[in-house]
């Protein structure tokens, strides 16, 4: 029989979407996608020359299981320079994207019945790595006219004796948000355990973003290569800890992941100390693109009522067209031929929302605006 942790894990809808697409285009059928949140461009070229270089040079081994040391003292040193916090290298566990770091700390630090504090909306699978662990995902509901931010009133009325941690992401999935320095600077505060999902950092265009480091050193940080780099394939993330956790996350990578990629971590050590360059270009495109896309569906009534300022999403309100989003997004790509995610798959109070993601072209995103508002014009 299917072990119950299994059966009962969600799908991640944003894929049923796109495997639906993949179909689609396998029968001839142009899609534009607007639902997966990938980063368009390629992988700059110091990173691949690194990644090739180190093969080429033989390093195909096992290295330290928390990883290589360069690599760790390069993340300290960017955490320094963008943030100015201090940071050990041997607080830095190399993991085999930012998934496997989330695993890992919540494997290190719950037991069975232990509660995390998350928003809702929120990214599609933290609440699954919280129960795959046995812990207890508690919701706060989190609203767009409030920028999709915590109020930490909220947060304090979930909060019991077995709350464990506040999970954070800022710029959010899927609503593109920062969260303010002060709410960030209140919840540090609370008591429990600050786990911060950092991997947008870096793709914000309005504001700034801050690491939970500024605030508590009681604080996990899961960062990584795919978005700010567009290293998705590349699979390279960590983890900053808390020293006391170090050796039992260690323990964890050793058993269930041995080490990360040899020549993936080479190629991380060039994208800290070379690809900035890449980035800010990757950055100033992503800007335009969201400028476009949000002026482009107000115009076609969609409710955004604070505008997204990192990560490369749009999250739009389509109440007044469907609360139904799932039924709803499929409809769009089966008559519109855009993919879209529906908001349904973040969480309950994410119902009557779509996502669309700019990690595409302007032009494509100018084709699927187009057909959007056709669509949308049909349904009138």
């Amino acid at each position: 029989m299917v072990a119950r942790r299994a059966e009962e894990m969600t799908s991640f809808i944003v894929m049923d979407v796109l495997e639906r697409a993949n179909v689609m285009e396998r029968d001839g059928i142009d899609i534009i996608h607007l639902e997966v949140g990938e980063p368009d461009f390629d992988t700059p070229d110091c990173v691949k020359a690194a990644a090739c270089k180190a093969i080429n040079d033989g390093h195909t081994h096992y290295t330290h299981s928390l990883g290589l040391m360069e690599l760790r003292e390069a993340i300290a040193e960017y955490y320094d320079e963008t943030y100015g916090v201090n940071v050990s290298p041997h607080r830095v566990m190399v993991t085999q994207g930012t998934s496997p770091a989330i695993f890992s700390v919540f494997s290190t630090m719950l037991e069975a019945g232990d509660e995390v504090i998350i928003s809702d909306p929120g990214y599609a699978c933290y609440p699954n790595f919280i129960k795959f662990v046995g812990g207890v995902p508690v919701k706060v509901p989190v609203t767009e006219e409030d920028g999709f931010q915590y109020r930490v009133a909220e947060i304090e009325k979930r909060m019991t004796d077995r709350t464990k941690a506040i999970f954070l992401n800022s710029p959010s999935n899927p609503t593109g948000n920062l969260l303010s320095t002060d709410r960030m600077e209140r919840i540090a505060k609370l008591g429990p355990a600050i786990v911060s999902d950092e991997i947008y950092h870096g793709l914000v265009y309005e504001g700034e973003e801050h690491t939970m480091l500024e605030f508590t050193d009681d604080a996990f940080i899961l960062n990584g290569f795919s978005k700010l780099y567009a290293m998705t394939g590349m699979r390279l993330g960590y983890v900053i800890a808390p020293e006391e956790y170090m050796r039992p996350l260690q323990k964890i990578q050793q058993n269930f992941f041995i080490s990360v990629n040899a020549s993936a971590q080479m190629s991380g050590i060039a994208a800290l100390k070379e690809a900035k360059a890449d980035t800010l270009r990757m950055k100033e495109i992503y800007n335009e693109r969201r400028k476009y896309m949000i002026g482009r569906l107000k115009a076609m009534g969609l409710g955004i009522t604070v505008e997204p300022t990192g990560a490369f999403y749009v999250f739009a309100n389509v109440k007044h067209i469907s609360m139904d989003s799932y039924k709803l997004a499929f409809d769009i790509l089966e008559k519109a031929h855009v993919g879209v995610t529906p908001g349904v798959d973040f969480g309950e109070n994410a119902e009557g929302y779509l996502r669309f993601s700019y990690a595409n072209s302007l032009e494509n995103i100018e084709r699927a605006m187009d057909r959007l508002e056709a669509y949308f014009k049909e349904r009138e």
